[in-house]
């Protein structure tokens, strides 16, 4: 359990930075808020990938303390 939380807010964190950087027409096709020739940055999605990595390292966290 823990090593998938660790291992999502990794993914979760690199895709923050991804939309903090990153345009919205330079983001992967796969990816919500991609808009092809779009000069946008997608702050509110990197706030969210952002909280996600937050919780899920809060996750790992707490299930390493609890299993000790």
């Amino acid at each position: 359990m823990k090593l998938v939380a660790m291992v999502l807010g990794l993914a979760f964190a690199a895709l923050a930075v991804a939309y903090f950087i990153v345009p919205a027409g330079s983001l992967p096709s796969v990816l919500p808020g991609f808009e092809p020739g779009s000069a946008r940055i997608h702050i509110k999605h990197g706030v969210i990938s952002a909280a996600l990595a937050v919780i899920s390292f809060g996750i790992a966290w707490f299930g390493a303390r609890s299993s000790a």
